[in-house]
């Protein structure tokens, strides 16, 4: 299990780099509309976006670690190891599934 944790420390990292990117992008953005005095409507709507994608990258995320904690409970119920190439097939098959279940959920929205 120590292996598999292991496995996951440079994703996380990526993660994290990744989600400073978008922080440091998201303030410029918010900086030049400030310096180019857009509309208050403009800002309004792009504040309700961001609201809204938020929180269904939530209920994505939400939904892809729930899958990928069953997994991890199927691969110490089946026995598996990090050498099993099974271990890997059930941790991303569950990813997976969780990101065509947000989609099939999104679909049925709009």
């Amino acid at each position: 299990m120590a292996d598999i944790i292991a496995l996951f420390i440079p994703m996380v990292f990526a993660a994290c780099i990744v989600i400073a990117i978008r922080v440091v992008v998201n303030a410029r953005l918010r900086r030049r509309l400030a310096e180019t005095h857009a509309s208050e409507e403009l800002v309004r709507l792009m504040f309700l976006s961001d609201q809204e994608n938020s929180r269904l990258a939530s209920l994505k995320w939400g939904i892809v670690l729930i899958l990928t904690g069953i997994a991890f409970g199927i691969i110490d119920v089946a026995n598996l190891t990090y050498d099993d190439p099974a271990s890997y097939g059930v941790i991303f098959a569950a990813i997976g599934l969780g990101m065509v279940g947000y989609h099939l959920l999104q679909r049925q929205r709009d």
